[in-house]
C-alpha cells in the first residue's frame, strides 16, 4: 500500500482511535491488499466528541450514549438503573470518548487481517 495514502487516512481519522492503536493500524494498512482499502475507507466510525455531547445531554443518563457506540449491554444497564443513580452517568462523562475509540478500533480490526 502507498505510504502517502495510509498517512493521509491516519491524519484524517486519528481522532477516532486511541493514540496507542495508530501505530498498529498503520503497520497493518501498509501490508493490506488494495481490495480491502475501499472497505476500510468507507467504514462508518463514530466521533468521540459526539459521544461526549450525547453523554452530557439528559439522554446520556438513560444509556443512549452507549447504544450509539454499540455497547448495548452497558446501555441497557444504564437505562434500567437511571444511569446508576447518576454515578454511572458522571463516570461515563470521563470514559465515553475512550470507549468510543476502542469500539472504532474493534470495528476496523477485522479488515486489517
Amino acid at each position: 500500500m502507498d505510504s502517502q495514502k495510509v498517512d493521509m487516512y491516519l491524519l484524517t481519522h486519528s481522532r477516532y482511535f486511541e493514540s496507542q492503536h495508530l501505530i498498529q493500524i498503520r503497520e497493518r494498512l501498509m501490508v493490506i491488499d488494495e481490495s480491502k482499502w475501499v472497505t476500510i475507507q468507507s467504514l462508518p466510525l463514530f466521533d468521540p466528541r459526539v459521544a461526549l455531547l450525547v453523554s452530557i445531554s439528559p439522554v446520556g443518563s438513560n444509556g443512549v450514549d452507549r447504544f450509539l457506540i454499540g455497547d448495548i449491554g452497558v446501555g441497557i444497564g444504564k437505562l434500567l438503573t437511571c444511569g446508576g443513580l447518576g454515578i454511572w452517568t458522571i463516570i461515563d462523562w470521563f470514559q465515553i470518548q475512550g470507549a468510543t475509540r476502542q469500539k472504532n478500533f474493534e470495528k476496523i480490526q477485522p479488515f486489517l487481517y
